[in-house]
């Protein structure tokens, strides 16, 4: 069954095609409820809870675009609510005129070990690091999507960046120390 026929008979509420593209696009998704919850059991609720809402609202799929653009928005947009709902979400407003660059030595460094210290991050400055870094959004779009000024997406952003470059730092020199 192709993609297509896929999504219309999940629009018609057939539970054997919401059970395929489920599995279909499951891990996918998963990764992208990891980058924006603290922890793996809060990623298996926003996935769950982002399907929900993906089958709430495939009849709104246009086929206009990637249908996993369309679901990742979701996620991203679920895992935004998230935060909203829980108050958590305490944004710093200040301004930062320069971004920094984070140099790293990625041959000690896995993906896992990236992820963990992403996931680390306060809530703010971890969505605002994942919006801008790994899913590219701008900072304008950010600021709407928060609720926050453009200026602060940046702040944040620069925050989360010296953040983990203070946390890479220490482990490369703790491996520098250990391996001599």
């Amino acid at each position: 069954m192709n993609l297509e026929q896929l999504i219309l008979d999940c629009q018609k509420k057939n539970i054997k095609a919401q059970e395929q593209l489920f599995r279909l696009f499951s891990s996918k998704l998963f990764a992208v409820c990891l980058k924006y919850s603290r922890n793996y059991e809060e990623a298996q609720d926003n996935l769950q809870d982002g399907f929900m809402l993906i089958f709430d609202k495939i009849g709104q799929f246009a086929f206009a675009g990637s249908f996993e653009g369309w679901a990742k928005r979701l996620m991203i947009n679920n895992a935004l609510q998230v935060y909203r709902k829980d108050h958590s979400l305490r944004l710093i407003t200040e301004d930062v005129a320069d971004e920094e660059v984070v140099e790293i030595d990625d041959n000690n460094l896995s993906m896992d070990y990236l992820l963990g210290l992403i996931q680390e991050l306060p809530d703010r400055y971890r969505l605002v690091f994942n919006l801008y870094v790994i899913d590219n959004y701008a900072h304008k779009e950010i600021s709407e999507m928060l609720g926050i000024s453009i200026g602060t997406s940046k702040s944040n952003l620069s925050r989360a960046r010296t953040i983990l470059k203070d946390k890479i730092e220490a482990l490369q020199t703790t491996t520098a120390i250990s391996a001599k």
